[in-house]
């Protein structure tokens, strides 16, 4: 396989997907769009989950069939094809019913978001078994911190586009115009990754005669392998972040004026971070993934510590830098420990298992907006800080399992 080739494509990919994604940011611009149609936090929690709650549904029920795949390419198209159609239908959507109907206008959303999520339940699967069929184990990290880069470069420039839009348009048509226009940019990535010549896996599970039966056999795997355990564990404690993230801006916004500039300052803010935690700091970790989780989890305390005392908006540029930091080194630190965990004949199984199971963090931002509402945001950082703490003092435990084995 052409590493360089299939870098390339996988960068593309990442850019393009970034461009479009941003415009619905959940540490930023969809808060401040659900909050438009809606004054409730807790429906703000819920559709913040929604955006990528939809994928725990079905991966399990995708991996049944995909571990008997021999190529996942041809299954993978399909999912990108109702990725960019759900995409587009949110911005026509909120076109088309806008304010004129808000209660219609967020059930719209929220379909489109869920269907956005949905097919990624799919496509995860098909997508890391690409991963790690067309790259070797270094390789892996080096091309995935790599997308994340070139992502957090597009989500850049994407956040100073919707900042412009947000500040020249008035809500909900500026919304409208973010999803159409994004939809199409993401179509170029969705095909290039598509273009990747996948190689045939000759070493595949024979499929079950049931789906019950598969059930059975990943109860099974899920306790007979500790370390999948325990990755299972910290992959899922990583995601206490999500219990604070999307009011971290509503926050802000009852501090200061919060201009469109801003917004989309916050959004650049946090891309730059990512691109520079790419750059200096995850791409030089290839090797023990572990460790690239230990920093994460460090960043993001740090970020949700100086958020108990931000009240000005250079508070918030430190933190959504480290968020940027943070959230990329737990994406590809997840993405690798799996794929390294995993026995190649199982692999679909294994990520199926530990994205299932850690899907239900996805959720998080749901009791966090009852916990805002019932005890207020200084409540809500200290827990999330103790959560992400007990994260931390995990990966420990799975650090010392894996040397031991």
């Amino acid at each position: 396989m052409s590493y360089k080739k299939n870098n390339a494509k996988n960068a593309v990919h990442g850019f393009f997907l970034s461009i479009a994604t941003t415009v619905a940011e959940p540490s930023t611009i969809l808060p401040l769009i659900v909050h438009h149609f809606s004054s409730s936090l807790i429906v703000v929690g819920i559709f913040t989950s929604l955006l990528r709650g939809g994928a725990i549904m079905v991966q399990l029920f995708a991996a049944f069939y995909a571990q008997s795949y021999q190529k996942m390419m041809p299954y993978l198209r399909i999912v990108f094809f109702f990725r960019f159609l759900s995409w587009f239908l949110i911005g026509a959507a909120i076109y088309l019913v806008g304010d004129s109907d808000k209660t219609l206008t967020l059930w719209l959303i929220g379909i489109g978001l869920f269907f956005f999520s949905f097919s990624a339940g799919f496509g995860g699967i098909y997508f890391k078994e690409i991963l790690a069929k067309v790259f070797s184990k270094s390789e892996r990290g080096k091309t995935m911190a790599n997308k994340q880069f070139f992502a957090s470069f597009a989500a850049i420039i994407s956040g100073g586009v919707a900042g412009w839009v947000l500040q020249n348009f008035e809500a909900p048509l500026s919304y409208a115009y973010l999803f159409m226009i994004s939809s199409l940019l993401m179509a170029i990535g969705l095909v290039a990754f598509a273009s990747i010549e996948e190689p045939i896996k000759h070493n595949v599970s024979v499929k079950e005669k049931s789906f019950l039966e598969f059930i059975k056999n990943a109860t099974k795997i899920f306790k007979s392998d500790r370390r999948l355990r325990m990755q299972i564990i910290i992959s899922l404690l990583s995601y206490a972040f999500l219990f604070a993230l999307p009011f971290v801006i509503l926050k802000a916004k009852e501090s200061f004026e919060l201009t469109g500039w801003l917004v989309g300052g916050f959004i650049t803010i946090q891309m730059l971070g990512s691109m520079f935690g790419n750059l200096f700091l995850w791409k030089k970790i290839t090797h023990n993934y572990v460790h690239m989780m230990q920093i994460a989890y460090i960043i993001m305390i740090i970020a949700f510590a100086i958020a108990l005392f931000a009240s000005i908006p250079w508070h918030y540029v430190i933190i959504f830098l480290l968020f940027g930091i943070a959230i990329d080194g737990f994406r590809n630190a997840d993405t690798n420990l799996i794929l390294e965990i995993a026995p190649e004949s199982k692999r679909p199984v294994y990520v199926a298992i530990q994205s299932t199971i850690t899907s239900i963090g996805l959720f998080f931002a749901i009791p966090g907006g009852f916990l805002l509402q019932l005890f207020g945001y200084t409540f809500l950082y200290i827990f999330t800080i103790l959560v992400l703490l007990l994260g931390l003092y995990a990966t420990q435990l799975l650090l010392g399992e894996m040397r031991e084995s």
